[in-house]
C-alpha cells in the first residue's frame, strides 16, 4: 500500500498537530452550544474520530452518507444521499465534516439539504481544500490544509475504496491508478 504512494504531501504528525488548533478553534467558537456533528461518509470518519476526541463540547454525532466520486479520480458532478433518513437538525446549530473540498458540490448540497430540514445555524469543517476555482462553496468554515489540485488519499481519502487508512495524505503514483 505505501509502496503506491508517489509523494507524501502532509505527514501524520503534522496532521495531528493541525488537528489540536482546529479542535481549540471549534472549542471556543461553539463554547457554551450544544451543536450537531454530520460527519460526510466514508471519507470523514477519521478526522472526525481524531477531531472531536479534542473538542470537550457538548454534541450529538451523526453520519450522512454521500457519494459524488463513483469510484473516480474527479468528482462526477453529481452528489448522492444515499440513506434513507437524514439527521434531526431542526433548530439545531449543526458542524459538517468533509475530508476534502473539491469542487464545493457536495457541501453545497449537504447544506441546502440540512438547511431544508431546519438546521439553525450551519458551519463547515474540512480536513483539505483544493486550490482551485468553485462554483459552489467557496470556502469551508474551518480547514486544515490548503493543497493543489493533485488527487490525494489517505487519511480517510479513497481510491476505490482502498488507501483510507493510510496515517498520512499522499499522492498515488500513476501505476496505481
Amino acid at each position: 500500500m505505501h509502496a503506491d504512494i508517489e509523494k507524501v504531501l502532509i505527514d501524520e504528525e503534522v496532521i495531528q498537530k493541525r488537528l489540536d488548533i482546529l479542535a481549540e478553534k471549534l472549542t471556543h467558537d461553539f463554547a457554551g452550544q450544544s451543536i450537531v456533528v454530520v460527519a460526510l461518509l466514508k471519507g470523514a470518519i477519521l478526522f472526525m474520530a481524531d477531531l472531536l476526541r479534542r473538542v470537550p463540547l457538548t454534541m450529538e454525532i451523526e453520519c450522512l452518507n454521500v457519494s459524488s466520486y463513483h469510484g473516480k479520480t474527479e468528482s462526477s458532478g453529481t452528489v448522492e444521499f444515499l440513506d434513507k433518513t437524514l439527521p434531526d437538525v431542526k433548530g439545531k446549530s449543526v458542524l459538517i465534516l468533509d475530508d476534502i473540498l473539491d469542487t464545493g458540490r457536495t457541501l453545497h448540497a449537504v447544506r441546502e439539504k440540512l438547511t431544508a430540514l431546519g438546521a439553525s445555524d450551519i458551519k463547515t469543517c474540512v480536513l483539505l481544500t483544493k486550490d482551485i476555482p468553485r462554483e459552489s462553496v467557496k470556502e469551508a468554515d474551518y480547514s486544515g490544509f490548503a493543497i493543489g489540485s493533485d488527487f490525494v488519499v489517505g487519511y480517510g481519502l479513497d481510491y476505490q475504496g482502498r488507501y483510507r487508512n493510510l496515517p498520512y495524505v499522499g499522492i498515488l503514483k500513476e501505476s496505481a491508478i
